[in-house]
């Protein structure tokens, strides 16, 4: 469950009215713009969100981190690879994956804004009323919405049944006035049938916020699996060294014992006990001289 915050009545509405004032901002300038000036825009919306998020908590943070990652892969597959929807230069915008970013933020604000809280019943009514009769608009209109129709059941089902019910009520207003909005100045646009050519879709498909309503399930569920894993890596990075330092000095240089396998010189085998010695060291040397006499004749 989203926790209200009453402590900061304002900051969520003002941060989810920053969001609604640089999509508009984003989708205005992208018009007619080239490649490299998408690019800047791109950078410019991954700086917005890092502002957003830097005040946020690691849960909250995690969550973004998935829904970028998960509607980044959504956009490739569905937009360049199988042309359920095109972009206006037939490429995905580097301002789209951070712009999936900004709008979870967007509708989490909002689900957890002391209005909402508040008027959480009448505004919840309100939703179903108009998404009911925007989805049956759009199920008589020439294109018979039948996507538009599925995800808004899909939309039901997460109010009736989710575990952050109001989060759904934020992305029901920010994902229907930035596909409205998108689609009106051409930015992207929705092609009549699905790839089977079974499915009509709207252009755009009236109950989008609950086809992304699976976006904001995936960051709920695997927020917390993602922060137990990242908690886990850096207790590993960190922990101390299996085998200790050894506490004991080494022995001081100097020199050390010869090797015994040395060989032994050449001459040392000619050294015998028959070296020269002293004559009073040699066996059987003279008799000792007597005192000398005078000799008779």
């Amino acid at each position: 469950m989203l926790a209200s915050t009453h402590a900061r009545p304002w900051r969520d509405l003002a941060a989810a009215a920053g969001v609604f004032g640089w999509i508009t901002v984003v989708l205005l300038a992208d018009r007619g713009a080239s490649l490299a000036e998408q690019r800047l825009l791109g950078v410019a919306t991954w700086g917005v969100l890092f502002a957003l998020v830097r005040r946020e908590s690691g849960l909250v943070r995690a969550q973004v981190a998935i829904v970028v990652a998960f509607a980044a892969a959504v956009e490739y597959t569905f937009s360049p690879l199988l042309d359920v929807y095109l972009y206006r230069l037939h490429n995905v915008p580097a301002f789209v994956p951070p712009g999936h970013g900004l709008v979870y933020l967007c509708a989490l604000c909002i689900g957890r804004s002391w209005w909402l809280h508040r008027w959480r019943r009448e505004f919840t009514a309100l939703v179903v009323g108009v998404g009911a009769g925007y989805t049956s608009w759009s199920l008589a209109a020439s294109r018979h919405d039948v996507l538009g129709a599925f995800w808004f059941g899909c939309l039901l089902g997460f109010l009736c049944l989710g575990r952050s019910r109001t989060l759904y009520l934020g992305a029901f207003a920010i994902v229907t006035y930035l596909e409205l909005l998108g689609t009106h100045l051409h930015t992207w646009a929705w092609q009549p049938h699905d790839p089977t050519g079974w499915v009509s879709i709207g252009n755009p498909p009236s109950g989008a916020a609950g086809g992304y309503g699976w976006f904001d399930l995936a960051a709920i569920v695997g927020a917390p699996a993602l922060l137990r894993a990242a908690q886990r890596f850096k207790r590993s990075s960190t922990a101390p060294c299996n085998r200790p330092l050894d506490a004991n000095a080494l022995p001081p240089p100097g020199p050390g014992r010869p090797v015994r396998s040395v060989n032994a010189p050449p001459d040392s085998v000619t050294i015998s006990a028959g070296a020269a010695r002293s004559c009073s060291a040699t066996s059987g040397s003279a008799a000792t001289s007597t005192v000398p006499s005078a000799s008779s004749m």
